[in-house]
């Protein structure tokens, strides 16, 4: 990816996490950029095409990172936790990734996009589930029941210290948090 593309979705990531999709215009991309108008144009339609792309880089990072930990540990618990952690991690240090990602109502400027709960990343949290079912460390139940369980009371505390709400860094919750997801799954 070039240079003044990837400035270009950098800022987007940033304006539409601060303001929102829809009080972020191309002009304010381009200022914030530092860029010209028409070096917006050369490599997006509109602003569009500029969140559809960062859409789908995001989608595809997450989805990276997930796979890495899918793959890594032995165990679905042992990955269950690596993933909360990674996540936890990601919420800390690029605070305007995970607000896109968790915040923003893709569907309403992305018509055409899959809802973020069937993209490649929340379909790998659903795999899981359903290996930890086959291995008999998940007790059965309904994949997304499991997946919810297993990572829902994660991704709120991830909401919380997006909004400012947690009085200490997300890592130290990760103890907890793990404990109460997998008591909700394990078999």
């Amino acid at each position: 990816m070039g240079d003044t593309r990837r400035q270009i979705l950098a800022v987007a990531l940033q304006l539409f996490s601060e303001n929102g999709y829809f009080n972020t215009s191309v002009h304010d991309i381009k200022r914030a950029a530092g860029l010209s108008i028409g070096a917006i144009y050369h490599h997006f339609s509109g602003k569009e095409s500029i969140a559809q792309a960062l859409h789908e880089l995001l989608v595809e990072r997450m989805s990276a990172l997930l796979e890495e930990r899918v793959a890594a540990a032995a165990t679905v618990c042992e990955r269950s936790r690596w993933i909360v952690a990674d996540l936890f991690a990601l919420a800390e240090t690029e605070p305007t990734v995970m607000r896109f990602i968790l915040h923003a109502r893709h569907q309403e400027f992305l018509p055409d996009a899959p809802p973020i709960c069937s993209t490649r990343p929340f379909q790998l949290l659903l795999k899981l589930v359903e290996e930890g079912m086959g291995t008999g460390e998940v007790r059965a139940l309904e994949p997304t029941v499991g997946a919810a369980a297993l990572f829902g009371g994660a991704l709120r505390l991830i909401h919380l210290h997006l909004d400012g709400m947690l009085p200490a860094p997300l890592a130290s919750y990760l103890d907890d948090c793990c404990d109460c997801g997998w008591r909700a799954v394990a078999a």
